[in-house]
C-alpha cells in the first residue's frame, strides 16, 4: 500500500437498494455510486475490500432499547398498522419512515461499522471505512434525522475496550447530536462537531456552550456555522481545532464522521465547500496517524456524495485521481462535466465574520485549557469481542465482493449517556 498504513474497506451489495420513499431525500443508492467509482478507478486494490459482517439485535442493544430494537425488527409497510402507538413513541414517520427492509440496511451499515472497530482494535488495519455508516442522529430510545440504529456509538463501544480515549469527529452539515448525547457524561470519549447552528436548523442543538457535564464536562467541542462557510474559513477553523484537540486529548483512536452535505450544492445543505475543501479535513485528520475509523453520513445531492467520498477514499489510500471520471454503470448520473471535481459553489453569502470565527476558535482553544492531558483510565479486564476475529465456526468462508475479498467475524458495553426526555423532530425539511 502506496501509504504504508493498512486500510480495510468495508462494502455489502445490497446496501444500494434499499428505498426511503419516494420524495425522500435519503438515497442509499448513493452508496452503490461511490463504490463503482472506487472500483473503477482501481481503488480497491490498495486496500483489502470486505462483504461486512451484519449486526444482530444483540449488537444493536448494547446502545438502544430492547424495545425499540424489536420494533424495528418487526415493523413493515405491510404490518405498519398494527404498530400505531410505536410510531409516535420511536419517533418513526415521514422523516424516518418504514420502508421494506429497514431492519436489514440497519444490521448491514450497523455490521460494518461494528467490523471496523473489531479490526482497529486487532491491529489488523490502521484505517477502516465505512461509507454506509455515520447515521449520527440515532438516541437510544428512537430514531431521528433519517437514522435508526447510531452505529457510531456502537463502534465506538467497542473501541473503548482497547482505546482508553476516543476521539469523534464529525463534519456532516448538521449537528452530531446522537453521539454527544451518548458519550455526555464521559471523558473517555471526546466529541468535536463542526455544523451549521442557528435559525431553526435540524436538529437545534450544538452551540458552542454544550460542553459536557459531570465527568464529561468540557469533552463535548461545538462548532457552530452559519450560511455559506467556505473552504478557506472552514479550514482556518477545523485544522487549529483538530490540532489543538489532539494534543490535549492525546486519543488512541479517531472516528471521523464524512458527512457530504457540508458540501455546496447539497439539496438540504447551505454551506459552500468544495470536495477538495471537504477532503482536506480527511487528509489532515490522516496525518495524525492514528487509527482511524472513517463513516459516512448526510449527503443529498447523490452524485457529489459519490464524488467526495471516492475523492476521500483515494486521499486516504495517499492515491492520486483523475479529475476525468471513469466510465461506469452509473456514468449518466455526473453529467454535463462527468469530472471529480465540478464547480459546486453556490450563491451565499458566508455569514461567518472573521470576528465570529475568531471568538468560535478562541472559545474552543480556552476550554480545552482547562483539561487535564489525556485522562488516565482505571486498568480493568477487556470484555470479550464483540466479533471474534477468527471465523465463527457456524459461518462459512466469506464470498468475495468484486475485486476484492469478503470476510465475516462475530461478538460487546462501555458507558453512554441516555435521555428519555430527547423528542428532537426533521421538521421543515424540504423533501
Amino acid at each position: 500500500m502506496s501509504s504504508g498504513r493498512r486500510t480495510a474497506y468495508f462494502y455489502d451489495p445490497d446496501v444500494g437498494n434499499f428505498h426511503y420513499g419516494q420524495g425522500h431525500p435519503m438515497k442509499p443508492h448513493r452508496l452503490a455510486l461511490t463504490h463503482s467509482l472506487v472500483l473503477n478507478y482501481g481503488l480497491y486494490k490498495k486496500m483489502e475490500v470486505y462483504r461486512p459482517y451484519r449486526a444482530t439485535s444483540h449488537d444493536m442493544c448494547r446502545f438502544h432499547a430492547e424495545d425499540y430494537i424489536d420494533f424495528l425488527q418487526r415493523v413493515t409497510p405491510q404490518n405498519i398498522s398494527g404498530f400505531t402507538n410505536c410510531l409516535s413513541r420511536f419517533n418513526v414517520g415521514d422523516d424516518c419512515p418504514v420502508f421494506p427492509g429497514l431492519y436489514d440496511f440497519c444490521s448491514i451499515y450497523t455490521g460494518a461499522s461494528l467490523e471496523g472497530a473489531v479490526k482497529l482494535n486487532s491491529g489488523s488495519c490502521d484505517v477502516a471505512i465505512n461509507w454506509a455508516g455515520g447515521l449520527h442522529h440515532a438516541k437510544k430510545f428512537e430514531a431521528s434525522g433519517f437514522c435508526y440504529v447510531n452505529d457510531i456509538v456502537i463502534a465506538i463501544l467497542e473501541l473503548l475496550k482497547y482505546h482508553p480515549r476516543v476521539l469523534y469527529i464529525d463534519i456532516d452539515i448538521h449537528h452530531g447530536d446522537g453521539v454527544q448525547e451518548a458519550f455526555y457524561l464521559t471523558d473517555r470519549v471526546m466529541t468535536v462537531s463542526f455544523h451549521k447552528y442557528g435559525n431553526l436548523f435540524f436538529p437545534g442543538t450544538g452551540d458552542m456552550y454544550e460542553v459536557g457535564t459531570e465527568k464529561g464536562k468540557h469533552y463535548s467541542v461545538n462548532v457552530p456555522l452559519k450560511d455559506g462557510i467556505d473552504d478557506l474559513t472552514y479550514d482556518s477553523l477545523f485544522k487549529p481545532i483538530i490540532q489543538a484537540v489532539v494534543e490535549h486529548y492525546r486519543p488512541t483512536c479517531i472516528v471521523l464522521q464524512c458527512g457530504a452535505d457540508s458540501l455546496g450544492c447539497d439539496r438540504l445543505g447551505c454551506f459552500n465547500l468544495s470536495i477538495k475543501g471537504h477532503g482536506e479535513c480527511v487528509k489532515f485528520v490522516k496525518r495524525f496517524n492514528i487509527p482511524t475509523l472513517v463513516l459516512g453520513g448526510g449527503g443529498y445531492t447523490v452524485r457529489n456524495v459519490a464524488r467526495c467520498w471516492t475523492y476521500e477514499t483515494a486521499l486516504l489510500l495517499d492515491s492520486d485521481i483523475n479529475n476525468e471520471l471513469p466510465y461506469t454503470e452509473y456514468f449518466e448520473y455526473f453529467s454535463p462535466d462527468f469530472t471529480l471535481h465540478p464547480d459546486v459553489s453556490v450563491k451565499i453569502d458566508n455569514q461567518n465574520t472573521r470576528q465570529y470565527i475568531d471568538q468560535i476558535r478562541q472559545t474552543v482553544v480556552e476550554n480545552l485549557r482547562l483539561l487535564p492531558h489525556s485522562p488516565s483510565v482505571q486498568m480493568q479486564q477487556v470484555p470479550p469481542d464483540m466479533l471474534s476475529m477468527d471465523l465463527s465456526m457456524e459461518l462459512s468462508s466469506d464470498t468475495r465482493i468484486p475485486a476484492g475479498e469478503g470476510e465475516r467475524d462475530v461478538e460487546h458495553p462501555a458507558e453512554f449517556y441516555s435521555s428519555g426526555t430527547d423528542h428532537d423532530h426533521l421538521s421543515g425539511v424540504e423533501t
